[in-house]
């Protein structure tokens, strides 16, 4: 290209060169005097402002007094089925998660040796109830032998009687020699006799009559006996009633362990039963408590049904805290400390439809929301009373 042809290239560049420093040396217009934009702002300023003051008003007057906690799940008090007697399983009659009601037979323990044992104790009692009767028919024997003795014994008194008449009438005559001393002798002799036979048949007499005493005391203890031999069969037929397991409630059979032929031992964990009734216990600070009360309003959500609301209602609160009730208690008497806010049970029973009942399991998490505003004041209310509390315990 020739030096003609760039001279004119170089002339219409520059113009343009000068212009371009001409608009970067002027100043910038601010984007806030566009009047537009300053509107837009305006709008966005009020609506945060208005959406503030909304959640403000709300949080006053509904959201502080809403308390929620994500450490909650679902509980159940499930029965633990145990024997209380040994032995071998003869049957189980229930299958690994199925539905029971309250009274169906579990399983069949064999029972032979208990009704054997129910045997023996009814035998036991015939044998007391036969020796009970024997004593009985020994007394009525024994009554002729009192009647016999007391005859005797009659028959003794009149002989005594008879030789001491003789006795006295022989005296005289024997003194004035009508009659010799050796009969007088002799009749003496006789009388003596008389009485020992008196004597010894009213020892026979009384020996008899405290025989009757003996065969009674006989009777007491074979009644005793008898007792004692029904207490065993009652005994033994409770054991052998127990040899069937039944459901102590509705429910769903669950962990079950046990199979036929298996030796079984008393207090020995076989199945569980799951009741059909359930709650939530969910484990709230402490800090949460303050306006809590039982029968306030609780929506549940379940992790397990996404957008399912479940109603419920504020049951009862635990004992303690959560570590109070565990394996091992907190001692912050030793060593350092650092505070932790604890966590109280709170168990809500939730309301639930069949549908709903039959997904929900225990051990579920779910989420849950206590309304606390029935309680609005209560605070104030407290710190009045204790105030006045104190102010009576300070005179």
């Amino acid at each position: 290209m020739s030096e003609q042809d760039q001279r004119p290239s170089a002339e219409a560049e520059a113009p343009n060169d000068q212009r371009n420093q001409e608009d970067a040396a002027a100043p910038k217009k601010s984007p806030l005097k566009n009047p537009r934009v300053r509107i837009i702002l305006l709008l966005i300023l009020a609506a945060v402002v208005v959406l503030g003051g909304l959640w403000f008003a709300r949080y006053q007057t509904r959201g502080k007094y809403l308390q929620s906690t994500n450490d909650a799940y679902i509980q159940a008090d499930a029965v633990i089925v145990s024997s209380r007697i040994s032995g071998y399983v003869e049957q189980v009659l229930v299958a690994e998660n199925q539905q029971v009601k309250a009274g169906q037979p579990l399983l069949r323990i064999d029972a032979r040796d208990y009704r054997a044992q129910a045997q023996q104790a009814q035998a036991q009692i015939d044998v007391a109830a036969a020796n009970a009767q024997g004593v009985r028919a020994q007394i009525n024997e024994q009554g002729a032998a009192i009647d016999q003795a007391r005859a005797q014994l009659a028959a003794a008194q009149s002989t005594l009687a008879f030789a001491r008449s003789e006795v006295a009438r022989y005296t005289p005559l024997a003194a004035s020699g009508a009659e010799t001393r050796e009969r007088l002798a002799q009749l003496r002799d006789q009388a003596r006799q008389a009485a020992a036979q008196v004597a010894t048949a009213r020892a026979g007499l009384e020996a008899a009559e405290r025989r009757v005493g003996t065969l009674r005391t006989q009777i007491t203890q074979a009644q005793s006996q008898g007792r004692a031999a029904q207490a065993q069969l009652a005994a033994a037929n409770v054991n052998a009633g127990s040899s069937i397991l039944r459901a102590s409630s509705d429910g769903r059979i669950g962990d079950r362990t046990v199979q036929p032929g298996q030796l079984v031992q008393p207090g020995v964990r076989l199945m569980s039963i799951v009741p059909n009734q359930l709650y939530i216990e969910a484990n709230f600070k402490e800090t949460q408590l303050g306006l809590m009360r039982v029968g306030q309003p609780v929506i549940v959500h379940v992790d397990a049904l996404d957008g399912v609301e479940i109603h419920g209602r504020v049951e009862s609160f635990s004992p303690g805290t959560g570590a109070q009730f565990s394996l091992l208690p907190p001692q912050n008497a030793t060593g350092n400390f650092t505070k932790i806010v604890q966590r109280v049970p709170v168990r809500i029973a939730v309301d639930v439809g069949p549908e709903t009942r039959k997904l929900l399991l225990p051990g579920m998490s779910v989420e849950v929301e206590v309304d606390t505003i029935s309680a609005k004041g209560a605070r104030e209310a407290i710190e009045r009373e204790q105030k006045a509390h104190n102010e009576a315990r300070g005179k």
